[in-house]
């Protein structure tokens, strides 16, 4: 769980998670100002603390190495704020497990069997971010080559082959680091597949105003621009030809990844 000022619905969305599914959850805390870090601890969540604030790619990258270095062979992320169903947890792993997909995406844009309207607004989306959200996602699959419905989720999860090999550690420390994650899956050809996910839309759940939506939007297509130089040899990204092995501090990569690599 990368956290900041989630102290509002931290609680709901933890005991949301389905009994004896998860074993072990880590919350890496980016200097919230709220009671975050003390209310986790009170639910018995391992908390990591950063010193200063990294950002949300930052501080996903805290999440992943902590993960690896846990022994996880398969990591969930999933925002507290309350927005994605965490009871879904088993129907998004279920495909890695049976080893048909290495990354599963919880999509607010995809409907369920037999439902009507779209699901993102139905949940209270607002209309702008909706528009926007599936203008990047075609792009985004027009790029890469794939169909999804939507790539910019807070509800994921990935197989230890997968964080072990993307050097994800080159990535954003900013929101667009969930793009270049799935950017850097099709690169290194890994599977990527969906589930359909309710998604809620409240007061106190985290949004990113349209300001930064914009900027996000900017960077998200600059990122598939980057992909396209390299794919065509006419500039060369170690984002998506390096290892993480590659990147990590070798004193690190030992604890981290161990005797795999």
């Amino acid at each position: 769980m990368p956290a900041y000022n989630a102290a509002r619905t931290l609680e709901r969305t933890y005991h949301d998670i389905p009994p004896g599914v998860v074993d072990h959850v880590i919350l890496v805390d980016d200097v919230s100002r709220d009671e975050t870090v003390e209310i986790a601890r009170q639910l018995g969540i391992e908390v990591v603390i950063h010193i200063q604030n990294r950002g949300y790619g930052g501080n996903q990258k805290t999440c992943y190495l902590e993960a690896l270095r846990d022994g996880a062979d398969i990591v969930v992320m999933l925002h507290p704020d309350y927005q994605y169903d965490s009871t879904r947890i088993v129907e998004l792993i279920r495909p890695i497990v049976a080893g048909e997909y290495d990354m599963m995406l919880g999509s607010r844009l995809k409907r369920q069997p037999g439902q009507h309207g779209i699901p993102a607004l139905d949940g209270g989306m607002p209309v702008w971010k909706y528009i926007s959200n599936r203008f990047l996602t075609i792009c985004e699959n027009a790029v890469l080559g794939l169909n999804l419905s939507e790539f910019h989720t807070g509800f994921r999860a990935y197989n230890r082959r997968l964080l072990e090999t993307v050097p994800f550690l080159l990535n954003s420390d900013d929101f667009v680091f969930d793009t270049e994650m799935i950017v850097q899956a099709v690169q290194y050809g890994f599977r990527i597949g969906e589930i359909a996910v309710p998604t809620r839309y409240f007061e106190e759940a985290s949004s990113v105003n349209f300001q930064r939506s914009v900027v996000y939007g900017l960077a998200t297509l600059n990122v598939l621009r980057r992909m396209m130089l390299h794919r065509a040899g006419l500039r060369r990204y170690r984002q998506f030809s390096a290892r993480l092995a590659d990147v990590i501090s070798p004193h690190h990569s030992e604890a981290i990844l161990g005797e795999r690599q």
